[in-house]
Formats: C-alpha cells, sequence, structure tokens
C-alpha cells in the first residue's frame, strides 16, 4: 500500500475545549450557559471564535490583553480535556500502518503539552510555529512539505470544522474528514456533494478510515 497520512486538527478532535471556553465566560462574570449560547449563535452566523465577544461589548484589543490571564487560570491543555478516544484512535490508526500529524491552529505551547500527554505523532506542528493560519491554502502546503511532500491525495485531513478544515483541505487535494463533535461540528454544515469522509468520533474513523482514500 501506498503509504498514507492522517493529519488531525486539535481542538474539538483531539481536545475537548470546554474548559477554556468556560474559563473564558469565567473572567468576565458571563454565566457560562448564556456564553455558550453566544458562541453558538456566532458559529450559525458564520463568524470567527474571538468574534463571540463582541456580543458582550468586549472589545478584541480588551480580550487579546487578557490571554495571560487565560493562560495562567487554564495550565495549558490537561488529560481531562483529552478527548477518551484520542490516544486509543491514533494507536489504532498508526498499527493499521497510517503515518500521523498533529498540525492545528493553537499557541506553539501547545506541541509540548499534547506530547507530555502521550499524544505521539510523526510530525506535530502548530500555527504559531508556522506562522500561518488556517484556513489559509499556506498552511495546507506548509503541513504537506511537513510531511515530506507526499502526493495531497494520500494525506486526509481531520477536523471539526467546515470551513477551516474541510473546505480548504479538499482546495488542498487532500482527503477530507470531518468529525461532528463540538460546536462547529454540531452547528456547521456541509455543503451539497462535499467530498468527504463524515464521522461522530475518532472511534469511527479508525473503522472507516479506508473510506476516506477510497
Amino acid at each position: 500500500m501506498t503509504e498514507r497520512w492522517v493529519c488531525l486538527d486539535v481542538g474539538e478532535t483531539l481536545i475537548d475545549e470546554t474548559r477554556v471556553w468556560s474559563l473564558w465566560a469565567d473572567i468576565y462574570g458571563i454565566p457560562r450557559l448564556t456564553f455558550f449560547a453566544a458562541l453558538g449563535a456566532a458559529i450559525a452566523r458564520g463568524e470567527q471564535p474571538g468574534d463571540v465577544f463582541g456580543t458582550f461589548d468586549i472589545t478584541e484589543k480588551d480580550w487579546r490583553a487578557r490571554l495571560p490571564e487565560l493562560e495562567d487560570a487554564y495550565g495549558g491543555f490537561q488529560d481531562v480535556d483529552l478527548y477518551p478516544d484520542a490516544r486509543r484512535a491514533l494507536d489504532r490508526l498508526r498499527g493499521d500502518g497510517y503515518r500521523l500529524a498533529v498540525l492545528a491552529n493553537q499557541p506553539a505551547r501547545r506541541t509540548a503539552e499534547l506530547k507530555a500527554l502521550g499524544i505521539q505523532a510523526d510530525v506535530i506542528a502548530m500555527s504559531d510555529e508556522l506562522q500561518i493560519w488556517k484556513p489559509d491554502p499556506a498552511f495546507f502546503a506548509r503541513g504537506l512539505e511537513l510531511l515530506g511532500s507526499p502526493p495531497a491525495a494520500d494525506v486526509a485531513y481531520v477536523g471539526d470544522r467546515v470551513d477551516n478544515d474541510v473546505l480548504p483541505t479538499i482546495a488542498a487535494g487532500m482527503r477530507a474528514v470531518w468529525i461532528r463533535r463540538g460546536p462547529w461540528g454540531v452547528i456547521q454544515s456541509l455543503p451539497p456533494e462535499t467530498p468527504a469522509l463524515v464521522v461522530a468520533t475518532l472511534d469511527e474513523l479508525t473503522d472507516r478510515m479506508a473510506e476516506a482514500f477510497a
């Protein structure tokens, strides 16, 4: 079999982001349910994550200034944040002969945090390290370079967002896998006839991985 790669996003693919969004609500004294509802509404409007703060008249300058406060409270990725199927899915994919990568829009420090949680892959790189962010086509082009420039069709990218993950993956000539968990996975929808494998969990992904390359 031709060597094939499975690249995974981080947020809502490997990591449950409930805790970090809860901390943002707590920092501003907003009831968590109210904050989560506003986040869902922003997603439904096609906005970016940071746009949720505008619902509460919080400027981008203000929330960015409070990022160190958030990081102190968050303490980086912890075992409780890791989806329970993450490690076993990576182990099974590796056992099935796939090479693995983790490429995501995250701060550079997340690479070490993932490794500390036992996430093992042939390539791990965050957008802040690369200074390129999804959905920029350059992110996916650079990702292929990090993998050793395999044919794009031999690489599957797994992520929870249609706008950031699925559509730019297809545009790059790679195989798209949409994992429908987390707020984006639940609220967004695929355009008709989008050639993507749709799964609910990483366990389902491991059972159906071959379909992505069919």
